[in-house]
């Protein structure tokens, strides 16, 4: 019996088909996330949100209260940022290990502009990364010498009085630990 022409190469396209879709499928269901990796990452997540509101926090997700870190009588820097520019993905882990290392030494805080816009607003930030830096005394940082880094001055405009120190753009970990001693933190 003749074997119907038709019909083969049909199959012969068909099974190498049948057998990706099986590994695909097969490779789907052993990298689901279990109920218990779900529930571990959703607590994890409330908690970071939860602690993302302490004053010693790195992340900031409402209205920053400076005269209440100024009271802690320890240096400031807030950095304004995004998470998806490139500067600034740069100096995340920077944050994040000196926020972690300065606990009650120093305030690091990361206000991301682009999911909270209004927390940038009364802040001097045209482009991102922009640090602001406050010294112990809560006065805006003055360095001893002004040419080690780019800095902005900013001044009331009615009593010209020195009201934010800045910088623009990334910094790197031995840059903010330098601004940081000279502020005040031993």
């Amino acid at each position: 019996m003749a074997s119907n022409p038709s019909k083969s190469p049909w199959i012969r396209m068909m099974v190498p088909i049948f057998i990706v879709v099986v590994i695909v499928g097969i490779w789907y269901m052993k990298n689901q996330p279990t109920e218990s990796e779900i529930d571990s990452n959703q607590s994890q997540l409330s908690a970071g949100v939860a602690d993302s509101n302490s004053d010693f926090s790195l992340l900031v997700t409402k209205e920053i209260d400076m005269e209440k870190l100024k009271s802690y009588g320890i240096p400031i820097i807030i950095d304004f940022g995004a998470d998806s520019c490139i500067p600034c993905k740069e100096m995340a882990p920077v944050l994040k290990e000196l926020n972690e290392e300065l606990q009650g030494k120093a305030i690091i805080r990361f206000v991301d502009v682009w999911k909270f816009p209004d927390l940038a607003k009364g802040y001097p930030i045209s482009v991102i990364p922009t640090q602001v830096f406050i010294d112990a005394k809560g006065k805006p940082y003055t360095p001893e010498d002004p040419n080690t880094l780019p800095l902005k001055k900013y001044n009331a405009k009615t009593t010209n009085e020195h009201v934010f120190t800045t910088h623009e753009g990334g910094m790197t970990k031995e840059q903010l630990l330098a601004v940081l001693k000279e502020m005040g933190v031993e």
